[in-house]
């Protein structure tokens, strides 16, 4: 198939989605099918091929002008489908991207197809309340098919689309992970833990993510804090840049994140990767002990970081998702703890110091759990979804 994928966020911009829609486009290459990719505007228009995904970079700004620029390229590619990449924070909150469907998607030739990375709102204007998720719900409404890539947002979405007497066809597929388990060919553990002057009796918690406020950072400040008062050898490793391309309002946060590890007097005992390639990523993942990811929303399998660490084979410790999961099993390839609530989050993290079999354990069994979601099935179920679709459409 010749797809087109239309996506405000493509590396070297920073961002769980762009990092999406590269391993997506290479994995659909893998598979025989020919891959364009529309993007963010660099310099100047730019055409190229990277690893046989056509990138082009021509959109320099996601509001309303970007439909005249999108049909223009769509119908001069003429692809077999058309597949949209939305997360509100990558279009930068601008609400063009959102009725992209109902204005324009008539005029295509080819089917089109959202992805939502999540349902939050784009901003619209001041005051546009309930507007900015009907907004939302549009877009999703007048495209011919749907994907979700988590749970909660296909019941969510499902349940608003039935309520709107107008819905197309709809998929869940799960997300896989950016990072591959792939470290330097010169790769060691003690060595990685040696060269950062780690002790050799320390407990190092990876973080890996993004610094903002639904990642629960500051409960995980909290707990560390309890947990070096008491003795414990502990260190934490902040793992990837501080804050992504797309959303500014995190350089706020990870500004007030500095300023509590500083409250709490752990300078010396927090590391930080810095934005880094794909495989020095891995090897900080690998050279932690436990991973420790306490989102304020709960769990979800829309997290991209959540699946890097469950492909490292890593003790994972999150929280308990808002609605159950029947992939993440307490006790069982992960542990689950309440958000917000940093007494709970130590006591887990002192558990797994305490008990290295039951790291051993879940570490086995989060691998198990990730080939689950390899990009090789991912890709194979999302042109099942676009061949549907074509042949419907045909």
């Amino acid at each position: 198939m010749r797809i087109a994928i239309v996506t405000a966020e493509y590396p070297p911009l920073e961002g769980g989605v762009g990092d999406f829609t590269r391993q997506l486009g290479l994995a659909l290459t893998a598979q025989g099918h020919e891959i364009h990719i529309l993007t963010n505007l660099d310099g100047k228009p730019d055409i190229t091929q990277e690893d046989g995904v056509t990138i082009h970079r021509e959109i320099g700004d996601w509001g309303w002008a970007c439909h005249h620029r999108i049909n223009r390229w769509i119908h001069k590619l003429a692809p077999e489908i058309v597949n949209i990449q939305y997360q509100a924070a990558a279009y930068q909150m601008r609400g063009g991207i959102n009725l992209f469907p109902r204005w324009q998607g008539r005029d295509l030739e080819a089917p089109l197809v959202t992805t939502f990375h999540d349902l939050l709102p784009p901003y619209l204007f001041p005051k546009a309340g309930p507007l900015r998720q009907w907004a939302v719900w549009q877009m999703a409404r007048y495209c011919d098919g749907v994907i979700v890539t988590n749970d909660e947002d296909y019941t969510t979405l499902s349940q608003s689309l039935d309520a709107g007497g107008q819905r197309p066809q709809t998929r869940l597929i799960h997300i896989g992970s950016n990072i591959a388990p792939s470290p330097p060919p010169d790769y060691d553990r003690c060595i990685w833990r040696s060269h950062h002057r780690l002790p050799d009796d320390a407990l190092l918690v990876g973080f890996f993510g993004f610094l903002n406020a639904s990642k629960g950072v500051k409960t995980l400040l909290n707990a560390l804090a309890h947990l070096v008062e008491a003795g414990m050898p502990v260190y934490l490793v902040f793992i990837g840049g501080r804050t992504g391309s797309s959303d500014i309002t995190n350089l706020t946060y990870a500004d007030e994140i500095d300023a509590l590890i500083a409250a709490l007097g752990l300078q010396e005992r927090v590391l930080r990767t810095g934005f880094t390639t794909p495989t020095e990523v891995s090897a900080a993942l690998l050279a932690a002990d436990i991973c420790v990811l306490p989102y304020r929303d709960g769990a979800s399998l829309r997290r991209g970081t959540l699946h890097a660490c469950l492909a490292h084979g890593l003790p994972i410790i999150t929280t308990t998702p808002r609605a159950p999961i029947p992939a993440l099993q307490d006790g069982e390839n992960l542990l689950l703890v309440p958000p917000q609530d940093p007494a709970a989050l130590a006591e887990a993290i002192l558990r797994l110091w305490h008990e290295p079999d039951l790291r051993l354990h879940l570490g086995q069994q989060a691998a198990a759990l990730a080939a689950e979601f390899s990009w090789e099935r991912i890709a194979a179920h999302t042109v099942e979804f676009f061949r549907q679709l074509a042949g419907k459409q045909a």
